[in-house]
């Protein structure tokens, strides 16, 4: 099973008698799982619909779902409103008219406003069955989507993640290797600086040297931040290999990494492993990074 981005995007489309409809998701990263409802007027009880879908469909990401709806154009039809002329017609008999008033004219009476209408016939959607049914059917296929698109975007940042997974422990063993550690490194250190600070003017106890050697390299050893920072590498590869969900997992694993890197550093007595611990900071940073991407 692979993750998921949670960055994807899915677009349905289709013509359904005189109307021409699409449906387009979009989702982003986020904390928690949100999607905004966008459709025509008439039209809210089906997207509310379809929000209920998606979520059950999805576990993380900011999404919004719009809904584009058009009919097809047609010939405009004239209707004359019987009740509106008759009662016009009713008034105008019951008036006594001077002489010099003529009669109301038929093109006349038409032109009085309700007598005539426009029959744009303009339908509730809703009320089309055949149209409600294939917006149905275009959110299944356009959830179906837009899955798949996060599954493809999650095999690549699954590549990303292991690409530094690999770094991350090929850092941990060249801090393992350093030379540095060893506490005769340290004792060479103390005594170049010791001499130096002397200027061969007094003698020092190499046994005491050595002692203080040993004691600075205990304090500043690292092995218990290589071992955990070994650990998580091989928990973070797991979590990839078992797939889905797992993206607040690995949130607090890259939390758990820069917590020991930074560690490693302070507890640095070496410009080379000063350098190996900046560079293991850096590389944390771009896995939390992308991370942040994962469902």
């Amino acid at each position: 099973m692979s993750i998921a981005s949670m960055t994807g995007f899915a677009r349905e489309a289709g013509v359904t008698g005189s109307y021409q409809w699409a449906w387009e998701l979009k989702t982003v990263n986020g904390r928690g799982l949100e999607v905004r409802v966008r459709t025509p007027s008439g039209l809210d009880s089906l997207g509310e619909e379809a929000r209920g879908q998606i979520l059950k469909a999805l576990t993380r990401g900011q999404g919004q779902l719009n809904l584009s709806l058009s009919k097809a154009s047609s010939e405009p039809k004239l209707r004359v409103n019987q009740e509106v002329l008759q009662s016009l017609l009713s008034a105008i008999g019951g008036l006594a008219l001077p002489e010099t008033v003529k009669p109301a004219s038929l093109d006349g009476l038409l032109s009085v406003r309700g007598v005539v209408e426009l029959d744009d016939d303009a339908a509730d959607p809703m009320q089309d069955e055949a149209l409600v049914a294939a917006l149905r059917s275009g959110v299944g296929a356009l959830i179906d989507a837009l899955r798949a698109a996060r599954l493809k975007e999650g095999q690549a940042l699954s590549t990303v993640l292991g690409q530094q997974l690999d770094a991350i422990g090929r850092l941990v063993d060249e801090a393992e290797a350093a030379p540095a550690r060893r506490p005769e490194a340290i004792r060479a250190r103390l005594e170049a600086q010791i001499a130096e600070l002397l200027d061969g003017k007094a003698a020092f106890d190499p046994a005491r040297l050595h002692q203080e050697a040993v004691l600075i390299a205990a304090r500043a050893d690292i092995r218990e931040e290589l071992d955990r920072l070994r650990a998580h590498v091989e928990a973070a590869r797991g979590l990839l290999q078992e797939g889905g969900p797992v993206g607040r997992r690995l949130d607090f694993l890259a939390q758990e990494f820069g917590r020991e890197a930074n560690t490693l550093c302070a507890k640095a007595n070496d410009v080379s492993l000063s350098r190996i611990g900046l560079e293991l900071k850096a590389v944390i940073e771009q896995f939390r990074e992308q991370v942040q991407n994962v469902e």
